[in-house]
């Protein structure tokens, strides 16, 4: 169902797209090209592409909010706000390879004993 909703939403955004691009600017874009005459000119009745425009504007908005709805169902968990935090990461020690007796068969430490500080030098 949320495929099918989504190809429908994106033909609707593809063809809201060309619609507006086919329409006549009417000018004062951005405060530019701004006639005198069209200050006294009374804007007519919504043309065929205009009301097109309502029509694909209010069923992309409708489309949006079932994707929304949708979603909000699939996924677990809910909100994320209502989701736990993540617990911070373990702190990560260096490991040391396991103590190996000598080859020898003797005492000997596997690991050798820090080095004692020696005087300083001057």
């Amino acid at each position: 169902m949320q495929n099918v909703l989504l190809i429908i939403h994106v033909i609707l955004a593809i063809t809201m797209i060309g619609v507006i691009l086919l329409q006549r600017s009417e000018g004062g874009g951005l405060g530019m090209a701004r006639s005198e005459s069209s200050l006294l000119t009374t804007r007519g009745t919504a043309n065929l592409l205009t009301r097109a425009t309502a029509v694909l504007a209010t069923l992309f908005f409708l489309t949006s909010l079932g994707l929304a709805i949708l979603a909000g169902q699939t996924r677990e968990g809910g909100s994320i706000f209502d989701r736990q935090p993540l617990p911070p990461p373990a702190a990560t020690q260096p490991t040391t390879p396991p103590a190996t007796p000598p080859a020898d068969g003797g005492t000997a430490p596997a690991t050798p004993s820090p080095a004692a500080p020696s005087a300083p030098t001057r």
